[in-house]
């Protein structure tokens, strides 16, 4: 029995000299699935990079329920992140949003056909420019953190220990809160002498928030690439002698949040 498939787009980007599909050579996709480039037209400068993927793990439903996989997320999220930076090695690209699927080929030519001009447009824009990430955590003392035992001599009672442990505690993290605004501020400072755009994205909570501390800010900044080892130095000193808070760094990436992706279309076949 023959799996169907459909085609997986993994990014935009510019192929003038027609190199890109040397880049693809080899390299495994998303379900271990070789890559190949879409053009609009014989000659097209702009590429769609592709794959065909099992249809019935990209169906609308059975999507829905790998997203709430971890470890099959995580899989798919390697593959297309893999592809995108073998491109972003040799080319300026346009990530596209994870898991964006059409029925085929044809309907991959057709939205770059509709879009083409769109897109070489954004391309240019991005020509020689990275993203860089940027996070701020507060790592104050959790208010759930338990008490210390008082000193033998003091002069309190169990429970005023504990109250004055607990004011004590808030006291620390309004001060935390407060130096972060602080950081926050110079960052953005620093950032508006290299960077060219900003985005700012939803804090990080839950399984995405790896590491210590509580994520307050989380920003991705465009940066021209002969400024971006001067843009990760000034920012990372944004919080020298702030006690608990911490500045990440992190890039350079492809400018994922700096595309405008289109939307996929619904995986629905034509009636025979």
């Amino acid at each position: 029995m023959t799996t169907e498939t459909v085609t997986y787009a993994y990014a935009v980007a510019q192929d003038p000299d027609g190199s890109l599909e040397e880049a693809l050579t080899g390299l495994p996709g998303v379900a271990d699935g070789p890559v190949r480039l879409v053009r609009a037209g014989d000659r097209g400068e702009v590429v769609v990079a592709v794959g065909a993927v099992p249809e019935q793990d990209f169906e609308e439903t059975a999507l829905r329920a790998h997203l709430e996989d971890l470890d099959w997320l995580e899989s798919v999220a390697r593959a297309h992140h893999r592809v995108i930076e073998a491109l972003a090695a040799r080319t300026t690209v346009l990530p596209l949003r994870l898991a964006t699927v059409y029925l085929d080929d044809a309907r991959v030519r057709q939205m770059l056909d509709t879009r083409q001009e769109a897109f070489a447009e954004r391309l240019s824009d991005l020509a020689a420019h990275t993203e860089w990430g940027v996070k701020i955590y507060v790592e104050a003392p959790a208010a759930t953190a338990r008490p210390a035992e008082p000193p033998a001599d003091a002069d309190l009672s169990p429970g005023r220990a504990y109250l004055s442990h607990r004011k004590a505690q808030r006291h620390a993290r309004e001060d935390a809160y407060r130096d972060a605004e602080e950081v926050a501020r110079r960052v953005e400072d620093a950032a508006r002498g290299y960077a060219v755009d900003r985005v700012q994205h939803r804090v990080q909570q839950g399984e995405l928030a790896r590491g210590p501390g509580e994520n307050v800010i989380n920003d991705a900044y465009l940066v021209p690439l002969e400024h971006g080892e001067n843009f990760r130095a000034e920012v990372s000193r944004a919080a020298e002698g702030s006690s608990g808070v911490r500045v990440e760094v992190t890039g350079p990436w492809a400018p994922y949040s700096f595309a405008t992706p289109p939307e996929a279309e619904p995986l629905k076949r034509a009636a025979p």
